[in-house]
């Protein structure tokens, strides 16, 4: 197989890392939340804006464009794209009312410096906040449910054989397609539930299925883009 990357784009590596890191980011905000340990606003504001900017840039390219289709795989622009976009318009509004309760804090005389005094104002005000926006998010949680559920259907993401490590499993096309369906639905579970963790008294079998969902598809979709850029980097090199 020879693939005319000049002129393809193939960029779902920095996405996939983005949205893992993104995943455990916002377990590692809400753990230091429940600690009272949430000081400075701006920074986790610029943490989650990083990530929504990568996404929606990568995201809404991906979506617009199909630069997957000229390689064969015009389904994958939805399966990734999609979702991308989605999930960094959301750390990127996140960011913005973070940012915006920063200045609503100093105004009000609260010391960022004071971490117990900005995580009590900030537990009464998140839900409130973050709850119109939990609804698109737990309707693509569903949608995420949905991916897998047609990743095992049509047995897709089965890497090429010139993939290194992934192709080794090329003749098993429904190995690749568990795992990337069984991870696409786990995160999708933790985004569904996620919206139910914002009521006023959450059940907690709702916050720690929830949590474990997002944590382990965060690890998971981290640690697989990291290797993705060795093995895309491989496929580029044997199949140019």
């Amino acid at each position: 197989m020879t693939i005319d990357w000049a002129a393809t784009q193939v960029y779902n590596t920095i996405m996939c890392v983005a949205a893992g890191v993104g995943l455990l980011l916002i377990l590692r905000f809400l753990k230091r939340l429940r600690q009272n340990k949430i000081g400075q606003l701006e920074g986790w504001a610029m943490g989650f804006g990083v990530l929504g900017f990568i996404l929606v840039l990568t995201g809404a390219h991906m979506s617009l464009t199909w630069p997957l289709a000229e390689i064969g795989f015009p389904f994958d622009d939805i399966i990734f794209g999609e979702p991308s976009l989605a999930f960094g318009v959301l750390l990127f509004a996140a960011a913005i009312l973070l940012w915006r309760k920063s200045n609503v804090y100093m105004k009000q005389g609260i010391n960022p410096k004071d971490r117990k005094a900005v995580s009590e104002q900030l537990k009464g005000d998140l839900p409130d906040l973050m709850k119109p926006m939990s609804y698109f998010g737990a309707a693509m949680g569903l949608a995420l449910i949905a991916i897998g559920i047609a990743g095992v259907t049509y047995q897709l993401f089965a890497a090429p054989p010139q993939e290194p490590i992934s192709g080794a499993f090329a003749e098993y096309p429904m190995v690749e397609a568990i795992f990337i369906s069984a991870l696409y639905a786990l995160t999708g579970i933790g985004a569904f539930l996620f919206t139910f963790t914002l009521k006023l008294k959450p059940a907690k079998w709702i916050i720690r299925v929830s949590y474990s969902c997002m944590y382990v598809s965060g690890l998971l979709l981290t640690a697989f883009g990291i290797m993705n850029y060795f093995t895309h980097i491989g496929l580029i090199v044997n199949t140019m």
